[in-house]
């Protein structure tokens, strides 16, 4: 095929060739045509190479157990792990179902993220559309975002006790600054062709506010809601080390102090497990609500 039929084949342009030619584009007999490198939106999600790396991690643990390869007091074997689970299952652990303790933690874990998207985002929102209030609460931001939410541990004690308020606070305090950069950074990322456009629509402040600002900043929104969900795990642990007698991080905790490893080991698969199924529902909530992300 010579030259002038391969552009012609290709889309008409030398370039499209070129890149067809290396891979870097899909093209077809029609007009239509994808890149492939640089385009997230055509990268799919990869289930089969998932599956591969989960089955791949879970035949090294049968390995590592079969053949001895880690000691069991500091990783058990899998049969162990899922005997301890079926134990605590069907009995219980210190008086609470694990059942109870799976619903204690969600609940802590859902009010203190829920607060801190109810106070983070409007915040975030208001500092990216206000100078006065970008002045008043970024140092405020700034400096609390790099301090880790366990180092408030005794504040928290002291403001709100032993109870339930003090473990909502921490995790409260631990969503709050993430969701109020992730929105600031929504805010900020909204060409201003856009607003232009809006305007010369005759739209008012409120409309601008929820049918343009909002809906171009809910990317990065979700992207925050994502991390913050992450930390409010990783923080439940400590939170439930606050007088608590329930909870996966509770339970954690005092199967450490006995050096009972397969109960850890449970507990830290079982948050995995349910971390990794809310981003999976955060992630079909957001390709939902937002389908035009990344394309403008």
């Amino acid at each position: 095929m010579n030259t002038e039929n391969q552009t012609e084949r290709h889309g008409g342009h030398p370039l499209r060739v070129l890149l067809a030619k290396i891979g870097l584009v899909k093209v077809g007999e029609t007009e239509r045509k994808t890149v492939t490198f640089g385009d997230a939106s055509a990268v799919s999600g990869g289930k089969f190479w998932s599956i591969v790396s989960v089955a791949t991690l879970a035949v090294l643990w049968v390995l590592a157990s079969r053949y001895n390869w880690v000691d069991p007091i500091f990783w058990p074997s899998p049969v162990a792990v899922w005997m301890e689970f079926t134990r605590i299952f069907s009995e219980g652990f210190r008086n609470f179902t694990l059942l109870e303790h799976v619903g204690w933690s969600l609940y802590r874990i859902l009010m203190g993220f829920g607060f801190g998207c109810l106070v983070g985002i409007p915040l975030g929102f208001a500092m990216g559309l206000s100078r006065v209030m970008r002045g008043l609460f970024d140092p405020i931001v700034e400096f609390f975002r790099p301090i880790p939410p366990l180092a408030f541990i005794p504040l928290v004690i002291i403001w709100s006790g032993i109870g339930e308020r003090s473990k909502i606070l921490l995790l409260f305090l631990a969503a709050l600054w993430i969701m109020a950069l992730a929105a600031r950074a929504g805010v900020s990322s909204i060409k201003l062709s856009k607003i232009h456009a809006a305007y010369t629509l005759g739209v008012s402040r409120a409309q601008l506010l929820f049918r343009v600002i909002l809906p171009n900043a809910l990317p990065e929104i979700f992207t925050g809601m994502r991390v913050a969900m992450g930390v409010c795990w990783g923080t439940v642990v400590a939170a439930e080390l606050v007088a608590a007698e329930s909870g996966i991080g509770f339970m954690i905790m005092v199967a450490s102090t006995f050096l009972e490893t397969d109960i850890v080991v449970m507990g830290v698969i079982i948050i995995g497990v349910i971390g990794y199924g809310i981003d999976i529902l955060m992630r079909k909530l957001e390709a939902r609500l937002i389908p035009w992300k990344g394309k403008g």
